[in-house]
């Protein structure tokens, strides 16, 4: 009986191996070695923008597929796997030149909405050789806050302004941020040559190997970059009046035309753009010397102060890197205003806010060609082709002028072989 027993388990056995491996061939079978089709493939990568004309050809046979295999959350959690994080968010973790390395750069970031963006804007820029400081609206919503500080917990070099001001536009609060940041700036370990001041609606045009190269040539090394000319008489009411912020949300004329004693230490004044790259000792003389500070206090008072502040004080011949004599000169920004269509650009393909495009698709032929350093703007929300696609040229640009080997996740797309209508990964690639 007992013989019986071992009999039949022994039979048992052999019928559930048979079975295994009948199954295991079965299902072989009917997993075909041909290509995948582009329906299989379009789960796991996502094509390249329509239209996106700027980007280099891909190899013959070969299409460009941006390397989406998995949807990424941009809300960063407080217990993050960082190393993991900033795999899954593509962001580059290696000087790529000795040049770059021996000129790390600051950032001053001030941003209040679209942390995407946001968070696309700062892997355009980041470099673990530079410093970043972010400057998060006072109004933005706590999550949003704290989504930011725990992106930031992920990275040495990049940190959370000290003090975050409620910002409102045309106010002396928008100054104030950057004032806020530069202290922070100064403080920090890295021994930064430059510091440039962003919004979260810029995007980089210029790679960081191409900045550093653009701020050391022979106009602009050593020299401060704050495009601006002396006021003119349409721009004298902003600081002959005073003016009120009402926080968060406008500024206001105080009273009936209240008038402004005259700038301290008899400064002339100028008018030019809130975006600046200036030298570390220029920072430094803003935050001690007195005539700085002076000026700062006066202009508490005055319409859209960061447009006449800094270019005020590079014109003075005692500032650290001064350019007494300069006007417009700078790549700072690429921007389209609506008084210059027809004569600096032909029209935006996008849509005016403010009298400034949002960039479409269409407008990026012409950022390129303008070769600036920084452009503005782009809204994800409206027309998210448009930085889609220039994220994707710039990071090529990049990685094709690395002098280190190019790691797999600093890449944003990928080529995909073309065969009968059908795409087949390379090697390597992530599917």
């Amino acid at each position: 009986m007992v013989q019986l027993e071992n009999t039949k388990c022994s039979f048992l056995f052999c019928l559930g191996v048979c079975i295994l491996i009948c199954s295991a061939i079965y299902l072989k079978a009917k997993i075909p070695n041909t290509p995948v089709p582009s329906t299989e493939l379009s789960r796991q990568t996502t094509p390249a923008p329509k239209s996106c004309d700027i980007l280099p050809p891909a190899t013959p046979g070969f299409t460009w597929q941006r390397k989406d295999c998995k949807k990424i959350s941009y809300e960063t959690k407080q217990d993050a796997n960082c190393t993991l994080l900033q795999s899954d968010l593509h962001f580059i973790m290696a000087p790529l030149s000795k040049e770059e390395e021996d000129f790390p750069l600051a950032f001053i970031i001030t941003i209040h909405k679209e942390l995407e963006t946001f968070v696309r804007l700062l892997r355009a820029i980041y470099a673990p050789q530079n410093v970043y400081c972010i400057h998060i609206d006072a109004k933005a919503p706590e999550e949003y806050k704290t989504s930011v500080r725990n992106l930031a917990g992920c990275f040495p070099n990049v940190f959370v302004a000290s003090i975050n001001e409620k910002v409102t536009y045309a106010g002396f609060s928008r100054l104030q941020a950057d004032i806020n940041c530069m202290n922070d700036l100064v403080k920090s370990p890295t021994k930064w040559k430059r510091v440039i001041n962003l919004c979260g609606q810029d995007f980089p045009i210029q790679t960081n190997l191409e900045l550093v190269r653009y701020m050391q040539g022979p106009e602009w090394k050593d020299r401060n970059m704050t495009p601006g000319i002396k006021q003119p008489p349409t721009m004298k009411h902003r600081t002959e009046f005073q003016y009120e912020e009402v926080k968060g949300t406008h500024v206001a004329p105080k009273g009936k035309g209240q008038k402004k004693d005259p700038p301290p230490h008899n400064l002339t004044m100028y008018f030019g753009t809130a975006y600046y790259s200036l030298t570390r000792p220029f920072v430094e003389f803003v935050l001690n010397d007195k005539v700085p500070k002076d000026l700062l206090e006066w202009s508490r008072d005055t319409f859209s102060p960061d447009e006449h502040y800094w270019v005020t004080l590079n014109h003075m011949k005692e500032a650290p890197g001064s350019y007494v004599e300069g006007e417009w000169e700078g790549n700072v920004r690429a921007i389209k205003w609506r008084d210059q269509e027809g004569t600096a650009h032909q029209g935006c393909k996008g849509q005016y806010i403010r009298d400034i495009c949002v960039y479409g698709i269409g407008d990026l032929p012409w950022l390129i060609e303008r070769e600036s350093m920084f452009a503005n703007k782009f809204e994800t929300a409206n027309f998210p082709e448009a930085l889609d696609c220039l994220e994707l040229w710039h990071r090529h640009k990049i990685l094709k002028q690395a002098t280190v080997p190019v790691q797999p996740s600093w890449r944003l797309t990928t080529e995909v072989e073309v065969i009968n209508s059908t795409l087949i990964l390379k090697p390597g690639d992530c599917f």
